[in-house]
């Protein structure tokens, strides 16, 4: 018989994870990284049009190129405009993909009490029937030794018994003989 060691027992416990968990885990994943390129898309336009915005800065289509025109200062406001609503978008993404990394967190946390809780659980379910298996050893062999004891009184018993029959036996035949000379 092979002896399972206490750990063998941990880890084929543990191995039954939740396939929903995995699951959960995998579309978790999922939109975190979704959520991820989505702040990274924001962020990437944020660039193009600072570059935008900093290019209408230089523009100058006034007399003869050296005047800005009322139109150039426009479209340099308009294009900050829209910096400033994509930085807001950039916020607003960027809470979004925090709260997810922060519930992920939590979940994993909550995952890891509710597992050593379970563990632990295990862990005294396996002691106390290691606990009633000593008991049943233990009870085993007092019973044992109480049958050993127990055969030595038959033993005994017998040997007296025989021993009787021996000497009835014995008894009987003498006596016949007895008789006879009288």
């Amino acid at each position: 018989m092979i002896k399972k060691h206490p750990w063998f027992i941990y880890i084929s416990l543990c191995s039954w994870l939740p396939i929903a968990t995995v699951a959960q885990q995998n579309q978790d994943s999922l939109s975190f990284e979704t959520q991820r390129q989505r702040v990274n898309t924001l962020l990437d336009q944020r660039s193009k049009k600072f570059g935008d915005y900093t290019n209408s800065l230089e523009q100058k289509t006034g007399i003869f190129g050296l005047f800005k025109t009322k139109g150039d200062m426009q479209k340099s406001i308009d294009i900050l405009k829209s910096v400033v609503i994509n930085d807001n978008a950039i916020f607003l993404e960027t809470r979004k993909l925090l709260n997810i990394k922060d519930s992920e967190a939590d979940r994993f946390e909550s995952l890891a009490k509710e597992y050593d809780q379970q563990i632990t659980a295990y862990m005294k379910t396996i002691s106390k029937l290691q606990a009633e298996n000593e008991h049943l050893k233990n009870t085993i062999q007092i019973l044992g030794e109480e049958k050993h004891q127990d055969n030595k009184y038959y033993y005994i018993i017998s040997v007296i018994i025989i021993l009787n029959i021996i000497l009835f036996l014995l008894y009987k035949r003498r006596r016949p003989q007895n008789l006879t000379k009288v």
